[in-house]
């Protein structure tokens, strides 16, 4: 009795270590989705500050985003020859310094200069995190753990959300002086400062992956790791189970790695993992993040209420990712990703309707009828909270376990790369689809893609649920 009393303290030992580790992981997530989010409710106070027109908001909007499709595609490969914990350090270090910079920014130059440092760190932190936590977590509770990832976005965009509505409240507005004579949409960029360096001393704490170690010829250090994780028996065997994986390949993951060695075609895995990627950012989700706000002014919400609006949502989408949390593991990831897609395309198509039915005055002030209003905003709720069921957790779990051990690193470079490049082109188009086609035809662009996905899960994607890492199939 005693013995096994004490192997399940074992257990709990090495499961609460587990635990700790991805938490410390999804501090990345964390900085991901304020550094995402905190621009949400800076966009007026860019605009007075730098004197932008449509053009020029869009692109200190989207700007992160070129730094994010550069990190996420130079980490990927770069994780592979220098490590996975190594990488997320170098992330962490660049969002110190890109929420002070992008502060202190005197012009629009230099303020782009420091969003695109900070891309590098989301676009890199986007990759890694999950992909860390895949190679430390066990099969059965890889979905969860992984699932924590978008938890921590989540809660970092609205922790900048609630941030960027109490600075504004405080000062009266974004563009108003603050503390020490600077405006408030300074004070929150640096409010990021905290939790990065937070995530910089953390990351100290915690070992390389395993599958790494393997992979650069240290298995003693990684034996080591999955001892303390999984037990001295478990950590043997696994130990074997990636040399083996890696067997067919004597040397280190390269780019061409990804192509079929008879065809000379991209592997279709990967066409799945650009699928998805792609996907996620092209039914708009991140119009809702970075512009919400504007939006919500635009149909006649004042800045605070829409500030508000954008807090609400943030709150919505954390039970959201909870409910993902508890049913991953149990009913796998296509069936999230299938019920996502179809009520996204619904939830689209009621907003589509309702911005079609709004009148635009002379300054080109949008306004909706009061019952057509709270349809909006119920059914941009609803939307919100289907993505983050489904398509926001899912696709980066998917992601970060669908690879085989040698393409790992490539396969999610090349999908983090799509991943951004689509979130930038999302960004970019809306200021300039909402003064030429308007709201409701911007909104119809993204239910198109909504319906597109739903058949892309149903034709493409595979279910990875309770699948070794190992016994990934390229």
């Amino acid at each position: 009795m005693a013995t096994a009393e004490g192997g399940l303290r074992a257990d709990e030992t090495r499961g609460s270590t587990i635990l700790l580790i991805s938490l410390i992981a999804t501090i990345g997530g964390f900085l991901f989705g304020f550094d995402s989010g905190v621009i949400n409710g800076t966009v007026r106070g860019l605009q007075a500050a730098f004197h932008a027109d449509s053009i020029g908001t869009g692109f200190n909007v989207a700007s992160m985003l070129l730094g994010c499709a550069v990190g996420a595609f130079f980490a990927g490969r770069l994780a592979d020859h220098y490590g996975r914990r190594t990488l997320l350090i170098v992330a962490a270090v660049f969002f110190i310094l890109s929420a002070w910079g992008s502060g202190i920014a005197g012009s629009s130059l230099e303020f782009v200069v420091y969003r695109v440092l900070g891309g590098l760190a989301v676009g890199a932190a986007s990759v890694l995190s999950p992909a860390y936590i895949s190679e430390v977590a066990p099969a059965g509770s890889r979905g969860r753990l992984s699932s924590i990832q978008q938890v921590a976005i989540i809660i970092g965009l609205t922790t900048a959300f609630l941030s960027n509505y109490a600075l504004a409240g405080v000062a009266g507005s974004a563009g108003a002086g603050l503390w020490l004579g600077f405006t408030a949409w300074r004070w929150m960029f640096w409010m990021e400062i905290l939790p990065a360096a937070v995530f910089f001393f953390a990351l100290l704490l915690i070992p390389e992956s395993p599958r790494y170690l393997v992979l650069s010829g240290r298995s003693d250090a990684a034996r080591s790791v999955l001892t303390r994780l999984l037990g001295a028996t478990a950590a043997e065997h696994k130990v074997a189970e990636i040399k083996a994986s890696l067997q067919a390949h004597s040397r280190r993951p390269q780019l061409r790695d990804l192509l079929n060695t008879e065809t000379g075609r991209l592997r279709p895995i990967v066409w799945v993992g650009i699928g998805l990627a792609s996907f996620q950012q092209l039914v708009g989700i991140n119009v809702v993040f970075y512009y919400g706000a504007v939006l919500w002014q635009s149909v006649g919400f004042s800045e605070n209420d829409a500030l508000l609006t954008n807090v609400i949502m943030g709150g919505v989408s954390i039970l959201a990712v909870a409910v993902t949390l508890a049913v991953i593991d149990r009913h796998g990831r296509k069936p999230l990703l299938l019920i996502g897609s179809a009520g996204m395309a619904v939830t689209l198509a009621v907003m589509t309707l309702a911005f079609f039915n709004s009148t635009v005055d002379a300054a080109g002030h949008v306004t909706l009828a009061p019952a057509i209003g709270r349809a909006a905003l119920v059914a941009g709720v609803s939307y919100v909270a289907f993505f983050n069921f489904s398509w926001g957790p899912v696709m980066w779990v998917m992601l970060g376990e669908m690879f085989p051990n040698q393409i790992r690193g490539s396969g999610l470079a090349v999908s983090g790369l799509f991943q951004w490049g689509m979130n930038f082109l999302i960004t970019m188009t809306f200021p300039l689809l909402l003064n030429d086609i308007s709201l409701g035809g911007a909104y119809g662009i993204y239910t198109v893609f909504a319906v597109l996905s739903l058949i892309f899960v149903v034709k493409m994607v595979h279910e990875t649920n309770g699948v070794e890492l190992e016994d990934m199939q390229g």
